[in-house]
C-alpha cells in the first residue's frame, strides 16, 4: 500500500500535471537503469552454461530440447530447418554449414546453411548452478570458506570502525585543544585522497608488521576511516553540552560520559556508520586482492575470480555466486534504509 500511495502522489491538485509526468518519466528511467542489470543477473544465474553463450541471447532461463537418436553416443540438441518438416538433431556446425541428423530411418544427414536452422528450447531453471558450488569443491573455489572469511572481515571491521570512529568523533567534537582544527583538516583532506594513492605505503606497513596474507591485514588498515570520523564528529556536535557538564559535576568520568551519554544519543549516526561499513567491507575487492595471497584466506569477492581461468570462464557458477553475494547487503539496505536516510539527514543539524 505504501508503494501505491507513493506512486499516486501529485505535485498539486487531483490531476497529474506536467511536473508529475516529468517525475514519473525520470523515476521510470532511473528504475529501469538500476533494475534491469540486476534482473538480467538473477535470470542468467539460472541458465545452463550453453544457454549463456547462445546467440541471439535470451532473457528467460531456457534449456535446449535434446533428441535421443539411435547410433549417437549422446543426445543431440533439437533444431528445425527452414523448408523441411520435422525435428532434426544438430551433430556439428562448421563455419556457416550445419550438419543435422534426421531421427527417422535411415538417419539421413542434412547439410544446410546455419542461418536456416532454429533451435528448440523449453523453460528450465538450472538450480545446479547454486547447489554444486555450495556442496562440492569446484577447482579452487570453496564457497563456504570464502563466505566465512567475508563475514569475519565484515563483522570485525564494522565493530572496530564503530568504536574507533565514534571515539575519534567524540574527541574532535567535545574536547577543545590547540590542534583540534588541524586534526579536522587532516581528516577532511584524507577524504579527497583516492585509495589507490596510499596502497603502496599501506602495503609496506602491513607487510612490516607481519599481517600480510592474514585476515587481520584486511581488517585493521580500514578500521578507522575519514568518512566515519567526520560523520560521527558532525553528529556529536549536535549533542547539548549541558548534559556533559552536568555529568562532570556529578563526578562522571570521561569514559562514562562517552559510553552513557554520547553513544546512546548518537545511535542514529552509529547505525548509519555500521551499515555503510558492512556494505564497504563486504564489497571490498582491491585491498583484499593486494594483501591476501593464499586461497584459503580469500574473501567472497576474491573467490569469485576462481571461476575465471586462463582459457575458460565458468559463467554459470560465477553469476549464481554473484547473486548470493548480493543478498546480505541487499537485505541489510532494504530493512535499514530508514536508519541510513534518517541518520544522514540529522547529521550536522542543531
Amino acid at each position: 500500500m505504501g508503494i501505491v500511495t507513493f506512486l499516486g502522489r501529485r505535485a498539486g491538485g487531483r490531476k497529474a500535471g506536467f511536473t508529475d509526468w516529468v517525475c514519473y518519466a525520470y523515476l521510470t528511467v532511473a528504475f529501469l537503469t538500476i533494475a534491469l542489470p540486476v534482473i538480467w543477473l538473477v535470470l542468467s544465474s539460472f541458465k545452463p552454461e550453453s544457454e549463456l553463450t547462445q546467440y541471439p541471447p535470451t532473457i528467460l532461463p531456457n534449456a535446449p530440447i535434446l533428441l535421443e537418436i539411435e547410433g549417437q553416443p549422446r543426445p543431440l540438441p533439437a533444431y528445425t530447418v527452414e523448408g523441411r518438416e520435422g525435428v532434426f538433431g544438430l551433430r556439428a556446425q562448421v563455419g556457416r554449414i550445419a550438419v543435422l541428423i534426421d531421427p527417422d530411418p535411415p538417419h539421413e544427414q542434412v547439410r544446410v546453411e546455419a542461418t536456416a536452422i532454429t533451435r528448440l528450447s523449453e523453460p528450465h531453471l538450472e538450480t545446479s548452478n547454486y547447489t554444486e558450488p555450495l556442496t562440492a569443491r569446484l577447482s579452487a573455489f570453496d564457497f563456504p570458506r570464502f563466505l566465512y572469511n567475508s563475514a569475519f572481515v565484515t563483522i570485525i571491521a564494522t565493530i572496530l570502525s564503530v568504536v574507533m570512529n565514534s571515539m575519534a568523533g567524540y574527541a574532535l567534537s567535545r574536547y577543545k585543544f590547540r590542534s583540534r582544527m588541524g586534526f579536522l583538516l587532516l581528516v577532511v583532506a584524507a577524504l579527497m585522497i583516492p585509495q589507490t594513492v596510499i596502497l603502496v605505503p599501506l602495503f609496506l606497513v602491513v607487510n612490516s608488521v607481519g599481517l600480510y596474507d592474514s585476515l587481520w591485514g584486511a581488517i585493521l588498515p580500514v578500521a578507522a576511516t575519514p568518512v566515519g570520523i567526520f560523520l560521527m564528529r558532525q553528529y556529536m556536535l549536535t549533542l547539548p553540552e549541558d548534559l556533559f557538564e552536568a555529568a562532570r559535576i556529578d563526578g562522571g568520568s570521561e569514559w562514562q560520559l562517552f559510553w552513557r551519554i554520547a553513544v546512546p544519543l548518537s545511535m542514529p549516526a552509529i547505525a548509519v556508520l555500521a551499515i555503510l561499513s558492512v556494505i564497504w567491507r563486504w564489497n571490498d575487492f582491491l585491498w583484499p586482492l593486494i594483501v591476501l595471497q593464499r586461497s584459503e584466506n580469500y574473501t567472497l569477492q576474491l573467490g569469485l575470480n576462481a571461476f575465471q581461468g586462463e582459457f575458460e570462464v565458468q559463467w554459470h557458477y560465477l553469476l549464481a555466486m554473484a547473486v548470493l553475494s548480493l543478498l546480505p547487503v541487499t537485505l541489510i539496505f532494504a530493512f535499514l534504509q530508514k536508519s541510513i536516510t534518517g541518520g544522514i539527514a540529522t547529521t550536522g543539524m542543531k
